[in-house]
């Protein structure tokens, strides 16, 4: 089955109008999810609508509202709010090109991939994106989607373009308020270069392919071990790799050598630990 698009229209630099489409560039995970059982019968819980003091209430006798005080609310019908509703519009205009690092990675919320939606828009398409690419800038514009209008940005990817959905300014905190208490002075020199030699060490390639929520595996094993046991109650024991738990106190200088493995000791991997000599007897 061909993959749905979540937009389709026209995507404008001041005349020039490209037709596009747009598709998600992200899916959800192997996320599991529970349903609550009533363990006697095992029937699944369901939830009934009910108002204190009232009790069950019909579906059709339920409305939004709009907390304006403690209790206080304003009614709204679906009809009110429909009224207000944002014209879907089936063009994307850029209307703001920004540096392609000015914007803060808290901004950015859900990528989506744009994409020439025939072979006559391909030219216009190419041109946009080397341009974009060319000027190390990237598209600002507003996305109309049922009924509401999302801040996006348009940036070139490989061969295509990514649009980001970015967040408003007032759903962004500001990072000054949760880090004004941290220090600003400099770090140790030397711990600095131990703490830099070590990230070269791990510096690789981006592989996300190996990472996996292993909470959702163990998942997966546990159900699995369960079918098995036809329902018996499984613990599992924790994991026997798990690090102790130590004191706050850590010798920093000592633990970012030992990670480069600069201890004397155990410079050479799998090299064993020289046993400490028995004390000599005097003579008498």
């Amino acid at each position: 089955m061909a993959a749905r698009a979540y937009w389709q229209g026209q995507l404008r630099l001041a005349l020039v109008s490209i037709p596009v489409e747009i598709y998600p560039a992200t899916r959800s995970g192997a996320a599991i999810s529970f349903h609550q059982i009533h363990e006697p019968s095992g029937k699944r819980i369901r939830y009934e609508k009910v108002a204190p003091g009232v009790g069950p209430v019909d579906r059709e006798e339920i409305v939004k509202g709009y907390e304006v005080s403690r209790g206080n609310y304003v009614l709204l019908d679906d009809e009110e709010i429909e009224s207000v509703r944002i014209e879907s519009r089936k063009t994307l205009e850029l209307v703001q090109f920004v540096g392609s690092d000015e914007i803060d990675v808290l901004y950015y919320e859900k990528p989506y991939f744009v994409v020439p939606a025939d072979d006559l828009a391909e030219d216009a398409y190419i041109v946009l994106r080397e341009a974009l690419r060319k000027t190390r800038t990237v598209g600002l514009g507003q996305l109309s989607v049922r009924g509401r209008e999302q801040f996006v940005s348009l940036k070139p990817c490989g061969r295509g373009l990514i649009l980001e959905v970015l967040r408003y300014a007032d759903e962004v905190q500001r990072a000054h308020n949760w880090f004004r208490d941290i220090p600003a002075r400099d770090a140790d020199p030397e711990l600095l270069d131990l703490a830099a030699s070590l990230i070269e060490k791990k510096t690789a390639k981006f592989a996300p392919d190996k990472f996996h929520d292993r909470y959702v595996d163990a998942l997966h094993a546990l159900i699995e071990k369960k079918i098995k046991a036809k329902g018996e109650r499984i613990i599992e024991d924790p994991d026997a790799d798990e690090a102790p738990h130590g004191g706050n106190v850590i010798d920093l200088m000592a633990a970012l050598k030992q990670s480069l493995g600069h201890d004397d000791e155990d410079a050479d991997e799998g090299r064993p630990r020289k046993r400490a000599s028995p004390p000599r007897r005097k003579r008498a």
